[in-house]
């Protein structure tokens, strides 16, 4: 009997737990005729996504990194239809299948996909002054996730969750003589989150159809 594959077990668990889904299927396509880079979360962490966003009662999500808007069909099912999620998209291109895609999924209405980079765009949200998130989802480019959760630490309030993904990197995260400069800014972010008095964090492993990677989760305490 052969071990069976990371792959394989990920099939078997979005076969028996997650099920087919046209419409994420179709988004999926989208992206693909679109020319958008294959880099959505998988099918089972889409899932993750939205167990989590349900388990904290999020009505209000902050999305770091758009591109199709797969994992924002997946948190705006989450949150409802009073519900919102507010996706920031550095790409006009991505942001336009991403609006489509999430048009087609029925869930347009309860999302807002801000074009431009981030940072300037995180700003502005902040001036806005809205009600803070219930949840944020990091998953953009690496070199700024610092950046982005000192944002996130101030769009949020005490029991909020910050989800930063794409963080161990095939394990170069825990090699200090790294020169990959994703795993580099891994390896920023931990030590930030370990200094940082206002979380409580830690990093999960993952492997699956996207191989072996990982991601921080940290909850906001004060």
């Amino acid at each position: 009997m052969t071990t069976p594959s990371w792959q394989d077990t990920d099939a078997y668990i979005v076969e028996q737990l997650v099920g087919d889904d046209s419409v994420l299927t179709d988004t999926l396509q989208a992206n693909a005729d679109g020319g958008l880079p294959a880099i959505d979360v998988s099918a089972a962490q889409g899932k993750f996504l939205h167990l989590l966003a349900r388990s904290v009662n999020a009505m209000r999500v902050l999305e770091i990194g758009t591109l199709g808007g797969y994992s924002t069909i997946w948190l705006a099912r989450a949150v409802g239809e009073f519900g919102r999620v507010v996706s920031l998209e550095f790409s006009p291109k991505h942001a336009a299948v991403a609006r489509a895609n999430l048009a087609a999924a029925g869930v347009g209405d309860r999302c807002e996909v801000r074009v431009g980079a981030a940072l300037e765009s995180l700003p502005v949200i902040a001036a806005e002054a809205g009600e803070p998130f219930d949840l944020v989802f990091i998953d953009a480019d690496k070199e700024n996730n610092s950046n982005y959760v000192e944002w996130a630490l101030r769009l949020t309030k005490q029991g909020s969750i910050i989800l930063v993904d794409n963080v161990v990197r095939d394990g170069a995260v825990a090699d200090p003589e790294t020169t990959n400069p994703q795993a580099r800014a891994g390896r920023e972010l931990i030590d930030m989150l370990k200094a940082e008095p206002r979380l409580d964090a830690t990093v999960l492993q993952t492997v699956g159809a996207k191989g072996w990677d990982g991601f921080a989760y940290a909850l906001v305490t004060s």
